[in-house]
């Protein structure tokens, strides 16, 4: 009885073990559901990133010259009162400031009318020297007297010119303290500012050690979070050749094309620096990228089977590799699914 119960323990035992050897094959055989991209060629960068703030190429905080009553002029191209944001151009005038009393004081017409005289009495002093009316020592005077006169007007000029606020260079008010029409200002009040910000400019500091990346004229990609879908460009202005003891650093600059003023004066942006560019290079994604110890790899689909591609790669940026060996265009390279498979691996391409 005994031998019999022994028997059949070991016939239910290899029943048992072929049934699970079955079933194994049968899990091994279950094509594993994965997405492919077909390879094509394209263009890699290396990047160096730093961070910085955009400033304005062109900055001026005006006050006031002289003491006068506020007068805010009218922009030609609203046809409204100068505001903050408003564009303005080389020469305009946006504030006036007067003061009747101090302009008649300074009787421009009246200087003017004594140039015209000392020119007169030149021209006349000229025409008697000529004929031997008068010594030269009288032409001489006369010449002196209409140079004075010249220069009394000129002064005059500039002196008036002190009432008027005129834009230095074509730009953006950016800051235009509010006081009440009319009212009396004093010397030294803040009236406006102005910024050309269409090219900005960035101060960097790169590690030591991408002094032998980074040279002058190199392309720099700009990003600011509020702008997802702008880069901007710009360029390496300048590099210092020191390295700070400190912080092990060096400093240079960026200049920034800003021309549809996108960029703001102030904004905190990113710098991505092309120190080396692939064209026409294999490029993956890195996070299919799979390693060990002794090498990288990939996988790529022939015939429903998923084949493994030991690789060696190149220049990377953020997202990407170049791939120098191992892989081809045209090659359907699995991007999902990927992580539980190993060479040989039956393979069901989804289509996305």
């Amino acid at each position: 009885m005994k031998k019999n119960n022994i028997i059949t323990a070991l016939l239910l035992a290899g029943i048992l073990i072929a049934c699970n050897n079955r079933q194994e094959d049968s899990r091994n055989d279950i094509a594993t559901p994965v997405s492919v991209t077909e390879l094509k060629k394209g263009s890699i960068s290396k990047l160096i990133n730093t961070t910085g703030t955009a400033q304005p190429t062109y900055g001026v905080e005006m006050t006031a010259l002289m003491s006068g009553t506020y007068k805010l002029q009218t922009n030609p191209a609203t046809g409204k009162p100068f505001k903050l944001g408003d564009k303005v151009q080389k020469g305009q005038v946006v504030i006036r400031l007067e003061d009747k009393e101090y302009e008649n004081g300074i009787a421009i017409d009246a200087k003017k009318l004594n140039l015209e005289i000392a020119e007169q009495e030149q021209s006349k002093q000229k025409a008697l020297y000529e004929k031997g009316g008068v010594t030269l020592i009288e032409t001489r005077n006369s010449e002196v007297k209409v140079a004075n006169a010249r220069l009394d007007v000129e002064n005059a000029v500039l002196n008036l010119e002190k009432m008027a606020v005129r834009a230095p260079f074509s730009g953006v008010i950016v800051n235009l303290p509010h006081y009440t029409a009319d009212v009396k200002l004093d010397q030294g009040k803040p009236l406006l500012g102005i910024m050309d910000y269409s090219r900005m400019y960035m101060d960097i500091n790169l590690p030591e050690s991408a002094i032998s990346y980074v040279k002058p004229e190199q392309t720099v990609h700009i990003t600011h979070y509020t702008l997802p879908e702008d880069t901007l460009k710009g360029h390496i202005a300048e590099l210092s050749p020191a390295i700070s003891t400190e912080t092990r650093t060096f400093r240079g600059k960026i200049l920034i094309q800003n021309s549809e003023l996108k960029l703001r004066p102030g904004m905190f942006v990113k710098a991505d620096i092309i120190v080396n560019k692939a064209d026409s290079s294999i490029i993956i994604p890195k996070d299919v990228i799979q390693s060990n110890h002794r090498q990288k790899y990939v996988y790529v689909v022939e015939k429903n089977t998923a084949v493994l591609r030991e690789i060696k790669t190149g220049l990377e940026d953020e997202n990407n590799v170049e791939i120098l060996e191992g892989l081809n265009e045209n090659d359907n390279l699995i991007t999902k699914g990927f992580e539980t498979l190993k060479d040989g691996s039956p393979v069901k391409v989804q289509k996305l």
